[in-house]
């Protein structure tokens, strides 16, 4: 429910919903409340309401602040992953440079193919939260393929070389983190904690009880809007692929990896003129 809402609404649509939802529902059963039990306004038992809303609200306040400092920490090392991901990958590409022209052309392609299935391919399931393994498993493989095939034959060549399967086993580690990232979600539990403590602390407030109404909307309202805004960052940010606000591919098309979207991704980047082949 929660990826069908963020692939399909804005986060300004959400937050008018869930926010706003919120505050006008509070609102009418406030005002429902007051009109059916009018002694409330009276303020009879404020002092017991006031010491439960209290000790529920600092116990709903935690939680929530765990779930959202959770989630948030959560987002910032699924994108530390990505750029390290496509830093490596990146590498790989500069330290081509240094191979002879057939192996690093082929290198090139297959390191092209990577980048592309990684973007056109795997990021929509992630997106959808269906990531599949094996959707660029073949196109990584091929780029194993090139460097176990190839045998360096200098010290410069084996320097370089060294370094790019260090890089490449690097991209298969970080994939498989990006992978396993795509797939979490908060606990069931923390959501029912999450999304039910407000079903409980948001009806309490009906119950404290002043004579004025302007102040009690004014005061019902504030509650929920801020318990609102606390389960709109709880369910943007429990998916880090899907959203407004989720981790972009734009590492995968910067840098060193540019060149792989500027031509076909089955065609290795044209090599620039040197002073040898200038005419």
């Amino acid at each position: 429910m929660s990826l069908w809402l963020l692939n399909h609404f804005s986060t300004f649509t959400l937050t008018v919903v869930i926010v706003g939802g919120t505050v006008a529902l509070a609102v009418a059963g406030s005002m429902y409340t007051r009109r059916r039990y009018p002694s409330l306004a009276e303020g009879e038992h404020n002092d017991m309401v006031g010491v439960t809303l209290g000790m529920f609200g600092a116990i709903y306040g935690i939680i929530l602040a765990f779930v959202i400092v959770t989630l948030w920490t959560q987002l910032e090392s699924t994108q530390t992953v990505v750029a390290t991901e496509a830093t490596d990958a990146a590498l790989i590409a500069r330290d081509a440079a240094a191979f002879p022209a057939p192996v690093r052309d082929r290198l090139d392609v297959a390191l092209s193919g990577y980048v592309h299935g990684v973007v056109e391919k795997q990021w929509p399931l992630m997106r959808a939260g269906t990531p599949e393994y094996d959707a660029t498993a073949g196109k990584l493989q091929a780029v194993f393929e090139v460097l176990q095939s190839y045998e360096p034959k200098t010290a410069r060549e084996e320097v370089f070389y060294e370094e790019a399967v260090g890089h490449l086993n690097d991209v298969a580690a970080q994939r498989r983190a990006r992978l396993t990232m795509a797939e979490q979600q908060l606990p069931p539990l923390l959501q029912l904690l999450a999304f039910g403590g407000a079903l409980v602390l948001i009806p309490l407030t009906f119950l404290y009880g002043m004579r004025r109404r302007r102040i009690q909307v004014l005061f019902v309202a504030s509650v929920a809007g801020l318990i609102g805004f606390s389960l709109l960052l709880v369910l943007v940010l429990d998916r880090p692929f899907a959203g407004e606000l989720s981790v972009s591919p734009a590492p995968y098309r910067q840098g060193a990896l540019a060149q792989y979207w500027t031509e076909s991704p089955d065609q290795p980047p044209t090599a620039a003129p040197t002073e040898e082949n200038t005419p």
